[in-house]
Parts: structure tokens; sequence; C-alpha cells
């Protein structure tokens, strides 16, 4: 039989990383000591608070069986009362919550509840690859929004012409933003909002970095009046609590959008583990617990670390304001793939070339703050010692 994937898939752009990977291989494949600072994954074990807590969960016997379709109704009252403290916005968690098996399975079944083929689709440039390919899957239109430093990484919104405005369906934004570590202030939130009531746009928010931050507290979109009619924001458990493999997030906003999400993964899978959604309820309810606060010290100490010294090495990485992403500039005249690729070669540091997000990010690059700062300070110390 001839197998042959499905135009959705063909659809897809390609992996631009691919020949990064490959020298990450062999170089860790040669012997070399290989510092990746490629990866946005944790590098702290889950506090031990929640871990205790999933102890506690995984010997019930009422968790082994499936679990609630929209989520255990005491992980979305924790996610009602965490938006309400954080935030001071209430919402309703029987019809405006909804739990997730991470915010990435949120983000790529969204515009199956609310994209029809031929629907434009905003997402930002450079971004998260969901968005675009989960507007693919869906049969939907991407229109890529550049982002820019001159515009302070937020999407030019009187950029985008009219008749693309009228034929979208859905826009995502991303703040504090991966990859360039952007934040979005409220007025530029504001204006998003009554874009998009304007046009008849969902706004889908991923604020997945909401508590990793050095400086003002990132605002959730749902702080703006009229927000609650037009928009849904995603949350992750995962970078705040060190869970990346635990995969469990929420979804909170307008119950409509609300519904037709979970009416597609009521379709598509059962729920996340209930002992996992018990263990989150925990995390939530303890969000200030001195060992989550503790990591946002360990990240502002590896953000200067490699800030300032790549900054002294003649390397332009300002300080984020958020995340635990930097983006820093290449040397002048060197594309990004060209830097990284001498940084892994000479240096054996992996970084992440700001081309492979979008073509106008070319002259970037993106480093993750998730290893310890003796070794970002090696890896500083390595690539001083490149000649540009």
């Amino acid at each position: 039989m001839n197998f042959e994937k499905s135009e959705r898939l063909k659809a897809l752009p390609p992996y631009l990383f691919i020949e990064i990977d490959k020298k990450k291989r062999a170089k860790i494949a040669s012997g070399a000591d290989v510092i990746n600072l490629g990866i946005g994954d944790p590098d702290k074990p889950t506090p031990s608070f929640i871990i205790d807590k999933m102890a506690e969960a995984i010997r019930d016997s009422k968790n082994h069986r499936y679990p609630f379709d929209e989520g255990v109704p005491a992980f979305k009252d924790s996610a009602a009362a965490f938006m309400a403290e954080r935030f001071g916005v209430k919402l309703d968690p029987a019809s405006e919550i909804l739990t997730t098996i991470g915010s990435k399975d949120g983000i790529a079944h969204l515009p199956l509840a609310m994209v029809n083929p031929g629907d434009v689709v905003l997402v930002p440039a450079p971004g998260y690859p969901v968005y675009n390919s989960g507007a693919i899957f869906a049969g939907g239109r991407p229109w890529k929004m550049d982002l820019t430093a001159e515009n302070g990484y937020l999407p030019d919104l009187e950029a985008i012409p009219v008749d693309v405005a009228e034929q979208a369906r859905l826009i995502w934004i991303n703040y504090p933003n991966n990859p360039t570590a952007a934040v979005a202030p409220l007025t530029f939130y504001q204006l998003l909002v009554e874009f998009a009531r304007k046009h008849d746009i969902i706004i889908a928010s991923d604020l997945a970095y909401s508590e990793t931050y050095f400086e003002e507290p990132p605002h959730s979109i749902l702080e703006i009046d009229g927000a609650r009619q037009c928009a849904i924001e995603f949350h992750s458990l995962s970078k705040t609590f060190n869970m990346t493999g635990w995969r469990l997030g929420f979804a909170a906003g307008n119950p409509e959008v609300i519904g037709a999400l979970a009416q597609v993964k009521g379709n598509c899978d059962s729920g996340q583990f209930n002992a996992i959604q018990w263990a989150g309820k925990e995390a939530l309810d303890n969000y200030k617990h001195d060992d989550v606060l503790a990591m946002t010290q360990t990240y502002r100490q590896r953000r200067d670390a490699l800030c300032d010294g790549l900054s002294a090495a003649g390397i332009e990485t300002p300080r984020c304001a958020a995340s635990f992403f930097v983006w820093g500039k290449c040397p002048a005249g060197v594309s990004s793939m060209d830097f990284v690729s001498r940084v892994l070669d000479e240096a054996a540091v992996v970084l992440v070339p700001g081309g492979g997000f979008a073509p106008h990010c070319d002259d970037s690059f993106r480093a993750a703050l998730t290893v310890d700062v003796d070794r970002i300070e090696e890896a500083v110390d390595r690539i001083s010692k490149i000649k540009w």
C-alpha cells in the first residue's frame, strides 16, 4: 500500500531547528561538555509540597477511574480563586474555567472549536509554533503579525488590513512572550479588546509565564472591561511550579468559548488524571509558597549572569523583565543560524536562532535560563572567546 501524509501535515512549515539538533547530537556524541541553553524546560524539581499531595491523591482509589471531562471541581475552584487573588478577575468555575492537559492541549484544540475552513487566524511572528499549526489543522488561514523591537514586540493592530481583520476569527497573543520575553501593558490589552469587538474576533491569550517575572507582575487580558465577552486565556502550571511533565493547565474566560473548547476536548480526550488535578489544586492554593518564589530569585541570578556577561563580551543581551528566556542580538552582520552554529561548534553551547521563529528575526537569538549559574558563567566565558 502507498501511505501518504494528510494535506494538513503537508501544510505545516518545516522544522527549522533540525540542523542545530543534528549538530548538538554530534557534539554530545563526540564527548564535548555541551551546555544547553536551547530548551525551555525548568531544570529544578517540582516542589515537595506538591509531590506530597500527589502521593496522597494517587492512593485514593476514587482517582483511579476516568477523570472528570471538564476538570475536578476543586481544581477549578482553586483556579478561579487564583484568578481572583492574582488578577482581580472573578470567574464562575463551572462555566468560565476548563481544565486542560497543559496549556498546549487547549491551544491546539481551540481552533477546532471556533475556526471554520478559510477563516483567518492572526498569529504572532515570532511565536509558539502551535498557534500556526492549530490554525492549519482546523482549516484556517494563518496571517502573520510581525513583532518588532520598534513596537515593543507587540502586534501592530493598525497594520492589519481591514479585509484581513474582517475575515479573522481568532487572534493569538502571548505575554510574557516566548521567545522575545516582552511584556504587554494594560493599554495594549485595552486597544486589543476594542479591536476584537469591532471585528468580532476571539482573543486567545497564552499566559504560561505569568508568574515568572522580575519587575511588575504581568497582567491578564481578562482584567480589561469587556474582555470576558471576547477573550479566552490559557494558564499553565508547567513553568510556575516546575511541572512540565505533569501536563496540567486551565483555560479561563468567555463561557461560550470555554464550552465549545470543552466539547472538542470531550470528543478527543478523557481529561487529565484526577490525582494530578488534586496536586495542581495544592499548587495553585500555594502559589506564593517560599519554594515557588525562590525560583524567581534563581532565574533572576541566572538572567543577570547571562545578560550582563554576554553584554560585557560585546553581544547585546538586554535583561528580560519576565519569562525565563533571553532575547539577544547577534554580532553585526552575522545571521542567527551562523551565530548559533559557531557558538555550538566553538563553545559547545546551544542557543536558538531567531530566524527559525521568523525571517525578520534573523539578527537575534534566544537563550533559556534553565541551567545553574555556574554553567551559565562557563557558557559566557566560552562564548566571549569567539572572535567575530
